[in-house]
């Protein structure tokens, strides 16, 4: 098993710092690195992206880095696959695990109602107030196909009343306009749920919820960890069974499946991501976390 980060684009040969700490974790268990020239690679350039990744003859390999769009991981997969690397999931996979309309299907019932409108340059409000109604008067939470504004929670996150048209409109626009280029797919509303509180955040204000990430490889998880590292929580894992469940659902090797605690008892799924891009809260233990996906990949030192 090789792991693939993001190289730093001033010093080539030395992982971006943003995943060293990560990459120091890797090399301290014997495991294989190789880095993805980001820029090269968003740029269109896949080849000259992977030119520091050793051929091989169908070694797999787990990318940790930057976000992709799904065009772009497909470009990268390419490319890998030429020089003899299998990345753990093939495009299709990824798309799934990375855009909400790819798994809400396979999950829905065990999360937020969610509808979403694509988006591909101006945001008819007609058509989005025609989607909210379903909603009724109940509040909203807003985010693209993969990413919401939640630490701008009442500019450009959440929405009271998704009947009222005047509170819509001020969120959707404010939040379209954060995202910029960065809006990936469309706009996605999702219904508000009250999860069991976790205090609010240090910076941005807005509400914590005991929410816990769990990294799954083939249908077992890797690690459990809770969400937040401004929230003092424990990471549970008494759910493992009914997350299981679900995991077998999501069509893809490697993924993470965010979960919070409801109010009432209970749980459900906040959000699924390819777990190559999925991030580690800063207290996760790095070394403990590769060495239980090198020993499910079969790369143990």
């Amino acid at each position: 098993m090789v792991l693939l980060f993001c190289s730093d684009p001033l010093v080539p040969r030395q992982p971006d710092g943003a995943f060293a700490s990560e990459a120091d974790a890797a090399r301290g268990l014997g495991l294989d690195i190789g880095l993805i020239d980001f820029e090269a690679l968003v740029a269109g350039d896949s080849r000259a992206a992977v030119r520091r990744v050793p051929e091989a003859q169908g070694e797999s390999a787990v990318y940790r880095g930057w976000m992709l769009r799904p065009s772009v991981y497909a470009d990268l997969h390419g490319a890998l696959a030429a020089r003899g690397v299998r990345l753990v999931n093939d495009p299709d996979a990824y798309a799934h695990g990375h855009h909400l309309p790819g798994w809400y299907p396979a999950l829905e019932g065990h999360t937020p109602r969610s509808v979403w409108l694509p988006v591909n340059g101006d945001v008819a409000m007609d058509d989005v107030m025609s989607l909210l109604r379903p909603f009724g008067d109940g509040p909203v939470l807003l985010k693209d196909f993969v990413k919401s504004r939640k630490h701008e929670w009442a500019e450009a996150c959440f929405i009271p009343a998704a009947s009222d048209r005047a509170a819509v409109e001020r969120v959707v626009r404010r939040f379209v306009e954060l995202q910029g280029s960065d809006l990936e797919g469309g706009l996605v509303f999702r219904e508000f749920v009250e999860l069991a509180p976790a205090g609010r955040h240090p910076k941005s204000g807005m509400p914590l919820a005991r929410e816990h990430r769990v990294f799954f490889l083939d249908g077992e998880p890797v690690a459990t960890l809770r969400y937040w590292d401004e929230a003092e929580y424990e990471a549970e894992t008494a759910a493992a069974a009914a997350l299981r469940a679900l995991a077998a659902r999501v069509k893809s090797r490697f993924f993470t499946l965010d979960v919070a605690e409801l109010l009432h008892g209970g749980w459900t799924v906040i959000e699924v991501g390819d777990g190559q891009v999925s991030g580690l809260p800063d207290h996760a233990d790095r070394r403990a976390f590769y060495q239980a996906l090198a020993a499910r990949l079969g790369g143990s030192p």
